[in-house]
């Protein structure tokens, strides 16, 4: 039987992380570069994508009260976030800490998870990117046939898992196989190139809303929270709060911050200014074009993956349907790169653990990259974006996403009762309130998620305990130390 428990040691990873500090890094991120590094991180397929669907088709114009819902679960699980990085500094998101703290099982479930955030959001940005691209292309005169750039697989909650007669969603395969190469060869990403995407992400959400809300008619705002269908999750508060489970995918990303500890000027003060400060930032971008957005066009019409395309479109306003179309390509374009470029290190450090077969630990000898795992990423990303619509990814995405917070604010209660000595340069406000209002947040947003996603969470999971029983936990190099101690 599997040690389920067992950890790594915090204090040698704790050692380990000053030492890779004292090397190389340098504390030089202020409050303002790790507000504009959550920025980028969030702003991406959830504004530029799921504002229709959840609109269209669970909200109406009350989206804007699942924003701020699902922000309100952000901040919760941001703030544990913050209190384990600033604990455990070092690569390998909550999985690492998970692993260091609170047993190897859990680690690893929470790792499995994290496949969902990365693996499964790529693919689902990606969908996101081909609407935009072939509404950009069809500006210029060429139609690309919706045979080919339509999920052939699509899920409604009345009539189930069906077919559409599409063959494939080709731009969304196409984009994942270039930035894949990309990372095969070797990126380097730096503060500057991210403050320059989040410029043009942020320039396109401005021009929209500025030109927009002289388009807007109130009328379309009526009712502002539409009467419920009488299906629960359609419309009516029920809806608002579904609307709220799959929006959170917008706020995906927003982690990227409490990675940052290590080269945080001062982690106590900054940490929670970049985590709050964005999440504040985006909230309130997020509100501002769900209103101007539901104001242009009647949220019945919204269901398409290129909402704010459509918006623009309508205003007849023709000169600036192409640049906010080039400024969401491109926005989405770095959340893909980012996303195929987190999921094969997380690979990396759960190899590394021995908890997945060497390959994925392997570095190309030229370009010094985990090559293995981030062609095979790329290879599940494609495989998923080619034939599922954003709807199923994204609800999936949404829902596991959601539980890997809960596991993070769980984290946090179970560590001020086990390690309550350790230091922490960051500690979450109002314990245990903040953790315990994170974990039910996360699951109450959960609880609106339909019926076939939380199948596919259960799928996957139970594929996640399988692979572990019969690989991870016969191979964990953590498992072998505690054997020969």
């Amino acid at each position: 039987m599997a040690n389920l428990t067992a950890r790594k040691n915090l204090a040698e990873l704790i050692n380990s992380a000053e030492a890779v500090h004292e090397g190389s890094l340098k504390r030089s991120l202020g409050p303002f570069n790790l507000v504009m590094l959550g920025i980028g991180a969030i702003i991406g397929a959830g504004i530029f994508v799921l504002t229709g669907e959840v609109a269209s088709q669970y909200a109406g114009p009350a989206i804007t009260i699942s924003f701020i819902i699902a922000a309100f679960a952000c901040a919760c699980a941001g703030l544990c976030y913050a209190e384990l990085a600033s604990m455990i500094p070092i690569a390998g998101s909550v999985y690492t800490y998970s692993y260091a703290t609170v047993g190897e099982f859990f680690a690893w479930i929470v790792g499995w998870d994290l496949i969902i955030e990365y693996l499964f959001a790529a693919s689902t940005v990606s969908v996101g990117w081909s609407g935009y691209i072939v509404s950009l292309l069809k500006n210029i005169g060429i139609t690309i046939p919706s045979a080919l750039t339509s999920a052939p697989f699509a899920y409604d909650d009345g009539i189930g898992f069906h077919t559409t007669g599409a063959l494939i969603n080709l731009p969304a395969v196409a984009i994942i196989l270039v930035i894949t190469i990309i990372l095969v060869l070797g990126v380097q990403e730096s503060a500057r190139f991210n403050n320059v995407i989040v410029a043009i992400k942020t320039s396109v959400i401005v021009l929209f809303l500025v030109a927009g809300v002289s388009y807007v008619h109130t009328g379309n705002w009526v009712p502002f929270i539409p009467e419920n269908t009488g299906e629960f999750g359609r419309f009516g508060w029920t809806g608002i709060f579904r609307g709220a489970a799959i929006i959170f995918f917008a706020y995906i990303g927003f982690d990227a911050v409490s990675t940052a500890a290590q080269e945080a000027k001062n982690p106590q003060r900054d940490l929670p200014i970049g985590i709050l400060g964005s999440l504040i930032i985006c909230t309130l971008l997020y509100i501002a074009v769900g209103l101007v957005l539901t104001g242009i066009v009647p949220y019945t019409k919204l269901a398409v993956p290129d909402p704010i395309a459509v918006g623009i479109d309508a205003t007849g306003l023709t000169w600036l349907s192409p640049i906010i179309k080039l400024g969401a390509i491109a926005g989405l374009s770095s959340v893909i790169l980012v996303m195929l470029l987190g999921q094969p290190r997380i690979f990396f450090t759960m190899a590394n653990d021995g908890l997945l077969p060497a390959a994925f630990s392997k570095v190309h000898p030229k370009f010094k990259t985990p090559y293995i795992s981030t062609i095979i990423t790329g290879a599940v990303a494609m495989a998923l974006a080619a034939v599922f619509p954003i709807g199923i990814l994204s609800k999936l995405v949404s829902l596991g996403t959601l539980l890997a917070f809960a596991m993070v604010c769980l984290a946090v209660l179970i560590l001020r009762k086990t390690h309550a000595d350790t230091p922490r340069p960051f500690k979450t406000p109002l314990t245990p309130l903040v953790p315990i209002a994170g974990i039910a947040a996360c699951l109450g947003c959960m609880a609106f998620v339909n019926r076939f996603a939380w199948e596919l969470l259960g799928i996957w999971m139970a594929l996640g305990i399988t692979v572990y029983f019969l690989y991870g936990a016969k191979h964990s190099k953590a498992q072998h130390q505690a054997a020969s101690s």
